[in-house]
Order: C-alpha cells, then sequence, then structure tokens
C-alpha cells in the first residue's frame, strides 16, 4: 500500500517534473553565458541570472522532493523483499514444525495404545494375584514383585526415603515446617511430606460419621482392624494423602478395594466404594477423587452388625504390612464412640 502510494504521487507530478527536467536539460545544452566574457554578453547573463534567481530554488526544491520519494520507494521495496524473505523462512519453519507435530501425534497414539494393552495386561495380572493372595500382606508384596507400574512406584518410594535419610537434620527440620506451615505444589509426581510427619493432618476420604475405630469389636469375635464410616449414598471418594495406587480392584470379604502407597512402609486401604476410577502404578495427590460410593451398603466382613443402611467406607493403615491405629493422623476431632454399641 505504501508503495503503491508513493508511485501514484510522483504519476500525479508527471507533469511537473518533466518540466523540471527539461528546465535542467536546456540549462545543460545552453548554459547562461559567462558575465566577464564579452561586454555584449553581460545583459544576458543578468536576465540569466535573474530567470535562475527565480526558477532554481523552485526545481531544487521539486527534485529534492523527488529525491525523497524515490529513496521512500526504495526503502519500501527494500522493507517488502526483506520481509518477502522472512516470510518463507517462517513459513518453511512452520512446515517442518507441522511435519514434527505430526510425528508426534504418530508416536503418542502408538505410544497409548502401547500404554493401553499394558495396562490391560496389568490389570489382568492384578486381578490374577488377588484371586490366589490370602492376605492383605501378601497381596501387596505380590503386587509389588509382579505388576511393573507398582513395582516402579515402589521403588520410586524407597529411593525417596533413602533420600531423605541421607538429609541431615536440619534439612529434615525444614521440610517438617514445610509440611506444617505450607501448601504443597499440586503437579508434583512423588508424596510431598514424609507420612509420619503428616499426623492429625488427614481429612476422612468421605464425609461421614464414625461407626467403630480400630481396636473395636467388630461383631465376628475379633477386634476391628481399622476404622469404618458411614457415608452418603453416591459420596466421593478422595485420596487422603499423597501415595501411588497398589492395587484398585475386588479382593475377598475387602469388596471393591483401593491399596495406596504412602511411602515410608505405610500403605492406606479403602473398601466398600461402588466404582472405581484409579489404576495400578497411578501416583495421586492428596484430596484426588479415587472413587464413589455406592447407593447402600455392600455386604463385606468390614459391614457386619453395623446398624445402618448407608454405604460404608473401610480405611486400614498398615504399616510394614502390620495394621496400625489411623487415629493420630485424622484432623478430625471426634470421640469414634461406634454407632452400634450398646
Amino acid at each position: 500500500d505504501r508503495e503503491a502510494g508513493v508511485r501514484a504521487l510522483l504519476h500525479e507530478r508527471r507533469g511537473l517534473l518533466a518540466e523540471v527536467l527539461a528546465a535542467l536539460q536546456r540549462m545543460g545544452r545552453n548554459p547562461p553565458p559567462a558575465l566577464l566574457v564579452t561586454p555584449e554578453d553581460a545583459l544576458s547573463s543578468v536576465r540569466s541570472a535573474i530567470l535562475l534567481g527565480a526558477v532554481v530554488p523552485g526545481i531544487r526544491k521539486e527534485t529534492d522532493a523527488l529525491i525523497d520519494d524515490l529513496a521512500a520507494l526504495m526503502d519500501i521495496k527494500s522493507n517488502i523483499d526483506r520481509e518477502k524473505t522472512e516470510l518463507t523462512d517462517a513459513m518453511q519453519v512452520r512446515i517442518e514444525e507441522e511435519k514434527r507435530s505430526e510425528m508426534l501425534i504418530a508416536e503418542n497414539e502408538a505410544l497409548t495404545e502401547t500404554n493401553a494393552r499394558t495396562l490391560a495386561a496389568e490389570r489382568r495380572r492384578a486381578e490374577e494375584l488377588a484371586a490366589r493372595a490370602t492376605s492383605l500382606e501378601g497381596l501387596i508384596g505380590s503386587l509389588e514383585q509382579e505388576i511393573g507400574s507398582v513395582r516402579d512406584a515402589a521403588a520410586l518410594a524407597r529411593a525417596r526415603e533413602e533420600e531423605r535419610r541421607g538429609q541431615s537434620e536440619a534439612e529434615r527440620e525444614k521440610a517438617r515446617a514445610l509440611a506444617r506451615d505450607s501448601v504443597p505444589d499440586k503437579n508434583r509426581i512423588a508424596p510431598a511430606y514424609e507420612f509420619s510427619q503428616l499426623q492429625a493432618k488427614l481429612d476422612y476420604p468421605v464425609a461421614g460419621d464414625v461407626l467403630r475405630q480400630f481396636g473395636e469389636a467388630d461383631g465376628t469375635g475379633h477386634d476391628s482392624q481399622g476404622l469404618t464410616l458411614a457415608a452418603n449414598p453416591g459420596a466421593l471418594v478422595t485420596a487422603p494423602s499423597d501415595g501411588w495406587i497398589v492395587f484398585a480392584g475386588t479382593f475377598r470379604s475387602y469388596g471393591r478395594m483401593i491399596i495406596l502407597n504412602a511411602g515410608e512402609g505405610y500403605h492406606l486401604v479403602l473398601s466398600g466404594m461402588d466404582r472405581v476410577s484409579v489404576r495400578e502404578g497411578q501416583f495421586v495427590v492428596a484430596g484426588e477423587p479415587l472413587a464413589v460410593m455406592g447407593e447402600k451398603r455392600v455386604a463385606s466382613v468390614n459391614a457386619l452388625t453395623l446398624e445402618t443402611d448407608k454405604p460404608t467406607l473401610y480405611i486400614e493403615f498398615r504399616k510394614n504390612g502390620k495394621p496400625v491405629d489411623s487415629r493420630p493422623w485424622w484432623s478430625a476431632k471426634k470421640s469414634g464412640k461406634a454407632r452400634n454399641d450398646s
């Protein structure tokens, strides 16, 4: 547009420029006489001087304007050529990026397909191990040995523990202070804090009333090894802490169950859900949705003799394979008196 404007301006002044150029040409062919050549040329010299004095400033002005316009036109042409070159280079880069993106998409699709097959195979293997296992401790051990994603997660958990053991007392105290006072990064891929430092900081995985505490009679002649909560139908179940999913499926009398590796040898067991939305080997952060409760209580040994029709969530903490009382970890300050106590 700028080039077209300059060209139009030059075209409009075509007649004037032609007169200027003609005058310059005539002056070049028939220069004014010199003043001191012959006496008879004196009058011609005066006349020429008067004429040039009137005409030359106008000619110079038009000549300078013409030079400026031609210079502007050359600059515009130069800019056009430069921007064409830049555009060509940019288009070439874009073509290469599009090819690279297509290759990445193809690789991602192939990887997704491979991962889907791997996950399906791991899920089948986990179900086989769950069918053969006779105890939670045995199930966890076999899963961490034979399921690749769970084995990798367990190795990462051990590596983090080794890293913490190698820290100085000052570094460990700094981590403890961080656990007490800070909000962790939500994009983390490993537990933000040591599980043992989270006492009195965990929220229940589901909102509900405590029906039975650790150590209380479970109605079968044994003591309960976990905590039982009465939840609302369809309630969302979330992760009580950061950790890796060791198991997500059905296991014996526990029904539908999730096992979470929280690090430091701690495993958190949740059972009684209706639908589970996580998979083995997956890392979850505290508060992340894991499952949904059903519309009514799921029949399981952990829910026997409970005087409620509400769905119940059973929670069990294990340290190195042995059940431990989870009460020190919960932030809720309730007595936990069982509803079915007489």
